[in-house]
């Protein structure tokens, strides 16, 4: 699927595939669809967990089937198979039923806010944000922790990080700074990087606000990473998404010298591309969190 905002650097725009489920209307960045298709029948699998319908095989690709009716608690609608939007982030295939597809809106995402806590409850932290548009809302689903909370292991791939805390030189004074606005991640990432050593981090569930804490060291000029060592970053987040992030950071005469590690679910070849015009040093997707450590230990050796 190809839309001309996935080939636009550091706008900090989005195009969000507008769907429903049941009556309730939702949003996914179109940066993770591949394709929509009218629903089918799958093939049931045995002991799979009760929101996975199954799984089917279009174009030679195993896909499974995940039914947001199910994971959202909303009933499906009577006489109306519904739609399957298929997906590939986090190098996995997966496709989402849902009631309809209602076409695609461009915004920015400082349209896009956190949801309320105590509005949480109902959908159990799935959602990330709420679009604020002229006819009404759209709630964004957090389509990863949807998925790791299926499969676990979809989420970080956490292997030989006991080894990686042996390293001797992650004693270093500056942040480690976090902008992730998935609750679920953002603690993954905060308990992965503590059990490879690295004690001074410092989370943020948006871009914005990541971007004023760093903003506020720039009067040490040479010495800002002796404050802020580096930052790892979503690409996906209210306020301001990673990509945005990272060309303020690079287009900056102090802050530039910030290694910026870009860290998503929806890193491919595309993205890559993407992710280089704005300036990130690196890029990794969302299970390869030992690799993204190993780097880390590489870039503190110039501290």
């Amino acid at each position: 699927m190809e839309t001309g905002i996935l080939l636009e650097s550091g706008t900090n725009e989005l195009e969000l595939l507008k769907f429903h489920v049941g009556n309730k209307c939702f949003g996914i960045n179109i940066a993770k669809v591949s394709e929509m298709a009218n629903y089918s029948q799958v093939t049931p699998m045995p002991g799979a967990p009760d929101a996975v319908e199954g799984i089917f095989m279009p174009r030679d690709i195993l896909i499974t089937v995940v039914d947001l009716h199910k994971v959202l608690d909303s009933p499906k609608p009577e006489n109306n198979d519904g739609m399957l939007i298929i997906c590939e982030f986090n190098s996995m295939h997966v496709a989402f039923h849902v009631t309809s597809v209602n076409g695609i809106v461009k915004l920015s995402w400082t349209s896009i806010e956190k949801p309320p806590s105590v509005a949480q409850s109902e959908n159990l932290g799935l959602i990330t944000g709420v679009a604020k548009l002229d006819d009404g809302m759209i709630l964004v689903l957090d389509f990863e922790k949807i998925v790791a909370d299926i499969n676990r292991s979809a989420g970080l791939d956490t292997a030989g990080l006991e080894k990686l805390s042996k390293h001797e030189d992650v004693n270093f004074e500056g942040h480690v700074v976090i902008a992730e606005d998935s609750a679920l991640l953002n603690k993954m990432i905060m308990d992965s990087l503590h059990t490879a050593g690295f004690k001074n981090v410092i989370s943020f569930t948006n871009g914005k606000d990541a971007l004023d804490y760093i903003e506020g060291y720039k009067n040490l000029g040479d010495n800002i990473r002796d404050e802020v060592a580096l930052l790892i970053s979503d690409i996906e987040m209210p306020q301001m998404d990673g990509h945005h992030l990272t060309k303020r950071i690079k287009d900056d005469p102090v802050m530039k010298n910030i290694p910026v590690f870009l860290f998503s679910s929806l890193i491919n070849d595309k993205m890559r591309i993407k992710g280089k015009s704005v300036g990130a040093d690196e890029q990794f997707s969302k299970p390869q969190i030992g690799i993204l450590i190993e780097k880390m230990h590489e870039y503190m050796k110039n501290l």
